[in-house]
């Protein structure tokens, strides 16, 4: 029996025990948060060097595409990545009305067309005849004319063949002659006078139907104006069913497929699209950053950026402020800032997340080696003096090992470590005053 109790005194020992140590140690060890050690190309290690701020590429130009008219999407010639020039049919919708109102605005432009050189052939008859009656009215006035003259002589002829008869000198038959010739000369002379009036009539409503004539080409041109404004208007509406790119750039976005409606006037509710497709002029692209309002002292309009990618860190991309937001965010107490880069890489791409180092105007630009080492880089609340020493506090499994370090250039709470420590090693944050070379401790859940 004393073997059995003695066993399960052991049994129970051996349960416990490391619930019983992991309990005395949190009673008796020091609890500490840790960090691990980082390393960075010395290109990117300028982020150091100067204030910096995260941001984002964004597009300047930037463009939703659809058409000013509502319609089904019959052909789709892009999708994402689709590189496009100006003026490229992104997207046509169905157009078979258009279509065949275009034709008869056409159709109905060839009628007027024909109705004025109709209006015109009327119009060149009518002065036309408006010469000829003139012509007819100037002959008549000359004849006229000539029986007045000859009227006149007539009448000489007849009082001098009466003045000699009263003479006794003339014979009477003389007499009966001249004033017979008088009398048909009266007759032609009336005859000619009915002429001039029927050729003055003549003439005028020649002048009338041809001022009515002119006034018909005048109608037809009219007409003709209205019918090819009407063609260009079912020409324009036929156009907007085809949806053009507006500058040279790529399809970054698809929003909608063959089938269905799309409508500039999208509402709530409404099962339409808004737009076909989105596009960005990548040449354009620039870099957005909300800087601190307690740091924007230190940004100038013209001064010199440098600007590494989140995909790509070891790389410095050279830019310049190029815009800075006349107001600033209430709710971040940030600035936006508006940064052209020098030089559009080929990996770019809209959204994508950037790091900003704003350097003073003269100072020089980093130099990145490619055969040079990566620096580590710690947070400075791992930096601690120990007996003349600056050191860190490496864990090892449970237990501290104070190193000494060598640090380079601090800034942003950041330390370049030039001696001392590797990669991904552990430290302590914010180390007790108590903590000593060789301690055991318990790390905090992070």
């Amino acid at each position: 029996m004393r073997l059995i109790g003695l066993g399960g005194l052991l049994l129970l020992a051996w349960v416990f025990a490391r619930p019983l140590s992991d309990f005395v140690d949190r009673l008796r060890l020091p609890t500490v948060r840790t960090c691990v050690t980082t390393e960075a190309a010395p290109a990117a290690a300028a982020s150091v060097r100067g204030t910096a701020a995260n941001g984002y590429l964004v597009a300047a130009r930037r463009a939703a595409l659809s058409s000013d008219v509502p319609g089904r999407i019959v052909e789709l010639n892009v999708r994402e990545g689709s590189v496009v020039k100006r003026g490229d049919v992104v997207a046509r919708l169905f157009s078979a009305e258009f279509r065949a109102s275009l034709a008869r605005a056409e159709a109905e432009l060839g009628t007027a067309g024909a109705q004025v050189q109709r209006a015109r052939a009327n119009a060149l008859a009518a002065a036309a005849d408006v010469a000829q009656a003139d012509k007819a009215l100037g002959a008549a006035q000359a004849q006229q004319q000539e029986g007045t003259a000859l009227l006149r002589w007539v009448e000489l002829e007849h009082r001098r063949a009466s003045e000699l008869q009263e003479g006794g000198i003339g014979a009477p038959r003389d007499v009966d002659r001249t004033r017979s010739e008088l009398d048909a000369q009266k007759a032609r002379a009336a005859v000619q006078t009915a002429n001039v009036a029927t050729s003055t009539t003549a003439a005028a409503t020649a002048r009338a139907r041809e001022a009515v004539a002119t006034a018909d080409v005048g109608i037809a041109e009219a007409q003709l104006l209205t019918a090819t404004a009407a063609r260009n208007l079912a020409q324009a509406t036929l156009d907007k069913t085809d949806v053009r790119a507006p500058f040279d750039g790529i399809v970054v976005l698809k929003d909608a497929e063959v089938g269905e409606v799309v409508s500039p006037n999208v509402q709530g509710g409404n099962n339409a699209r808004g737009a076909v497709c989105t596009m960005v002029d990548f040449a354009s692209l620039e870099v957005q950053a909300n800087v601190p309002e307690t740091t924007l002292a230190s940004v100038r309009l013209g001064a010199p950026v440098d600007v590494f990618l989140d995909a790509f860190p070891d790389d410095r991309l050279a830019g310049t402020v190029d815009r800075i937001w006349p107001t600033a965010d209430r709710q971040k107490a940030t600035v936006e800032v508006r940064i052209k880069l020098a030089r559009i890489d080929e990996r770019l791409r809209p959204e994508m997340g950037v790091r900003i180092v704003f350097r003073a105007a003269d100072a020089e630009a980093p130099t990145p080696d490619a055969a040079a080492p990566k620096q580590i880089f710690v947070p400075e609340p791992v930096l601690v003096p120990i007996d003349g020493k600056l050191g860190v506090f490496v864990v090892e499994r449970d237990v501290v090992r104070f190193t000494p370090v060598t640090i380079g250039e601090r800034k942003n709470g950041r330390a370049a470590i030039a001696a001392g420590l590797v990669r991904d090693q552990r430290l302590v944050l914010d180390p007790p005053a108590s903590l000593q070379d060789g301690d055991r401790i318990r790390i905090a859940d992070q």
